[in-house]
């Protein structure tokens, strides 16, 4: 149970830290958020900047689950306002060996049109003993 709590700890540290950068970039913009739910989990959250009266896209992000109810992928896709469309941006993945969470950082390649890891943003932690 103290583990679950942990990786829940570790998965917040990661949406706060990814969220603030992106606020942090955009600190004079008014953001609203919205969230999307699917059996208990938060599967989505869409970013908006209102814009005087109304409210245009901004940021998405996406979140994947295990079976056991653990972060495996949390996506961010920006929005392209000359395309009309949610362009890929980064992608973090996780993965837990025993007591081993691996967190690993993917930077989206247009030419490739997939992400590439980003080999130094690669962080492994393992949970403490409680």
């Amino acid at each position: 149970m103290k583990t679950k709590l942990f990786f829940r700890t570790i998965a917040l540290f990661v949406f706060a830290f990814v969220g603030t950068m992106n606020i942090n970039a955009k600190s004079d913009n008014n953001l609203v958020y919205n969230y999307e739910q699917k059996d208990g989990m938060m599967v989505a959250q869409t970013v908006y900047k209102q814009e005087g009266g109304s409210l245009s896209n901004y940021l998405k992000y996406n979140y994947k689950y295990d079976d056991q109810k653990r972060m495996v992928e949390s996506e961010t896709v920006k929005w392209n306002s000359i395309k009309n469309r949610w362009d890929n941006d980064m992608c973090i993945r996780y993965t837990y060996e025993g007591k081993t969470v691996t967190t690993e950082y993917y930077k989206w390649n247009g030419k490739k049109a997939q992400y590439v890891l980003v080999p130094e943003m690669t962080v492994t932690v393992d949970a403490p003993v409680m």
